[in-house]
């Protein structure tokens, strides 16, 4: 499988969900976070996005998000129960393992995730994580887990101007989970957990020691 081309694509891809503002229907709004839904032209499902201003420069928000094994982001977000790296492909690609734990009073099974993942960076400052399902010889599916797929998602940091201790944080999740769940369970799922993602990333980000 080609990696690198699939990871650069899925880059692309965020960049085109974040600038085309066309069909977005908002889902549910709080003081963190205001999150929209459009039909998903990957699979037949939903494409969630969140969008937010979260206090703290981008390099601490990223900080708390980036993709790397023993990283905050297993700490503080609820949805991540393990995060392994399987491959290091380039210095900016890699081929991860997500584990998320059982979620919806556990309607919702405990779940595994093969991405790979790519990491970059714009000349304004902005920096992102965008990640896609793949298959890996070193992670056939497991016993204990549904094994889910993630269609194009990630996180995008963008620096606000003028605002150097401010970071507006775009989300993008398009998940497949697998297994036979009732598309209401999926669908009151998302909007809920990212609005959680948000409130903890933005507590998380707070805790931070001066970087």
């Amino acid at each position: 499988m080609d990696y690198e081309h699939k990871a650069k694509a899925v880059g692309d891809c965020l960049l085109g969900y974040k600038t085309d503002e066309s069909g977005w229907k908002v889902c549910k709004k709080s003081n963190d976070v205001v999150v929209s839904w459009r039909p998903s032209s990957e699979f037949p499902g939903n494409v969630y996005k969140g969008e937010g201003v979260v206090s703290g420069s981008p390099e601490r928000v990223w900080q708390c998000l980036k993709p790397v094994p023993n990283g905050l982001r297993v700490k503080w977000d609820n949805n991540v129960k393990k995060f392994e790296l399987l491959e290091q492909i380039t210095e900016d690609i890699s081929i991860c393992r997500t584990v998320t734990p059982s979620a919806a009073m556990g309607i919702i099974a405990p779940r595994d995730f093969v991405d790979v993942i790519l990491v970059k960076q714009y000349e304004d400052g902005t920096i992102s994580s965008n990640a896609t399902n793949v298959s890996h010889p070193g992670c056939p599916p497991q016993s204990g887990y549904v094994r889910g797929l993630n269609h194009p998602c990630g996180c995008i940091c963008v620096p606000i101007s003028g605002e150097p201790n401010k970071t507006q944080v775009f989300s993008f999740f398009q998940t497949d989970l697998g297994g036979f769940l009732p598309r209401s369970v999926v669908d009151s799922f998302f909007p809920s957990s990212m609005a959680e993602f948000y409130s903890n990333l933005a507590k998380a980000v707070k805790s931070l020691k001066d970087l």
